[in-house]
Parts: structure tokens; sequence; C-alpha cells
């Protein structure tokens, strides 16, 4: 995955800068595992809007994911890398023996043709989907389950990759791409490898009309308004505004918003890295 630049011909291609797609290999979806997604616009079921700066960009077909690779020990080969609007990473379409197809991530590395395999005993290769306490200690990880049979809910997104730390009894220690260490439960699946289009991060819109067509909206910055439009509003010339509040008045830094007596608090060994 690289990405490219432009000549400046207008204003808008200055600044852009957007992948090269060359790892794509098909441009329309697999038909029977999309379906229509309708678009809120930020509102809710009266009609009232409940997250702003949201509304209009293209039309999308949602692309049903495997997250939990439960098919163990049928054999599949990846037909194709596709673009998914949904998500920063690229998809693979999968053709299993029986004859089945499904969409997973792609992870770094995947190309088609490969052969990959989910199970208890399957070897840790790249795309390959197993139980916790069957992949070696050291190794880079994504698509990580929180519950056996769940599906994989953390670390999906483009370029990231979590590592297997250690074990402590029937748990693994997981360093999660955030720096946190975290105790999960052996038998929670993993995939191989990190996720795909990791040049994701350096991509830049260009112009605001990119984010347009994206689904967002301009964003006013609440120490730009009036006191009545927000707690950090009003005041002389450009006024500081005060601490960081969210417009219902809520401090918006500063203040841990986790719940202390959270369950799942017990099974976090070191929470995120701060920035000092």
């Amino acid at each position: 995955m690289a990405v490219r630049t432009f000549k400046p011909t207008t204003p808008g291609q200055r600044h852009k800068i957007i992948g090269t797609f060359e790892e794509i290999t098909a441009s329309v979806p697999e038909k029977t595992l999309v379906c229509g997604k309708r678009s809120t616009g930020g509102r809710n079921n009266t009609g009232k809007m409940t997250m702003r700066y949201m509304g209009g960009g293209h039309k999308k077909k949602y692309r049903f994911i495997d997250f939990k690779r439960e098919k163990d020990g049928v054999p599949a080969t990846v037909k194709t890398i596709e673009y998914d609007p949904n998500r920063s990473a690229r998809i693979a379409l999968l053709f299993y023996a029986d004859g089945e197809k499904r969409y997973i991530i792609a992870p770094n590395g995947l190309q088609v043709g490969m052969t990959i395999l989910s199970g208890e005993n399957v070897a840790p290769e790249i795309g390959n989907s197993l139980p916790l306490k069957n992949i070696p200690v050291g190794t880079v990880i994504h698509n990580i389950e929180l519950r056996p049979g769940q599906g994989a809910v953390l670390v999906r997104s483009a370029g990231n990759f979590a590592q297997l730390a250690s074990r402590e009894g029937n748990y693994c220690v997981i360093k999660l791409p955030s720096g946190e260490l975290r105790k999960i439960f052996g038998d929670c699946k993993a995939t191989i490898g990190s996720v795909g289009n990791s040049d994701h991060g350096l991509e830049s819109s260009g112009k605001a009309g990119r984010s347009r067509w994206q689904g967002r909206r301009p964003h006013n910055r609440g120490v730009v308004m009036n006191p009545v439009d927000h707690p950090m509003g009003g005041g002389e010339g450009r006024a500081s505004g005060g601490h960081p509040r969210s417009r219902k008045g809520l401090y918006a830094k500063g203040l841990k918003t986790r719940a202390p007596k959270k369950h799942s608090s017990k099974y976090i060994i070191e929470r995120a890295n701060k920035k000092k």
C-alpha cells in the first residue's frame, strides 16, 4: 500500500494525499454479501437532531464481514481484495471449499490465491484464525474477540495490530495498539498478522468537499459560538472559553469517563500510555 500526491492544478489538489488502490482487484462487491445501508443524518426516530455535523454523503452498500471465523477446518481461497466504504481497512473475498463465500478484513500481506484456515490447531500464518491459547507468545495479531464466539471487536482498523505478550493461566495478556495491557480469555479467537492498508493514516482529503462526500458536515467549535449556544461561547475578541466542555456543560478533557466499578476493569493490567 502506498500513497500518491498531485500537482496543485486546483486548490483542492494541492494538499490531497490518497491511497493508490493498487492492491484492489475487484470494483464490484459480491452481490450475495451486500445490502442497502440507510443514512440517519444524525436524526432519531422522531426526526430530532441528536448528533450534530452529520448528513449528506455518498450512498453506500454494507458488506457483511465475517468477524466470527467459525468455519473451522474448511480451507478458503482468497478470490479478491476489495475497497469497503464503511471501514478504513480493505476486505478480502473468500471462496470456501464447500462453496460458501465470505468477506474478512484483509491483513497486511494477504494476496489473491492464498489459502487460509481457521480452527484450533491451524498454523499461525497470516490470515489464519485460531484461539489465543494456541498462538505463540510475541505473535502480531488483529481481529480479537473479548468473549468466545462473540466475534472480533478489537484491533480492526487500517494498520492496527496487537501483540500477544504472555500467558497467565487460562488468560492471555495482549498489548493493544493504545499501549494498554489487558487479559483476554484463551478460548477467544484472533487472526494472525496486522490489518492492511497501513498507509491510511498518511492520507489527507485536501478539501472540505471530500468530507461532505463522506457524510461529515462543517464542525463549529464551541469557543466561537455565543453564550446562548455553548458553555465556552461569548467573550470579547478571541476568548479562550475556559475549561473545555461539551455543549451540555460536561468536562471534555481531564475528566475520567470510565465507570469506576466497571466489571472488566479487573482484566486491565496497565492502562494506555498517557501523554506527558
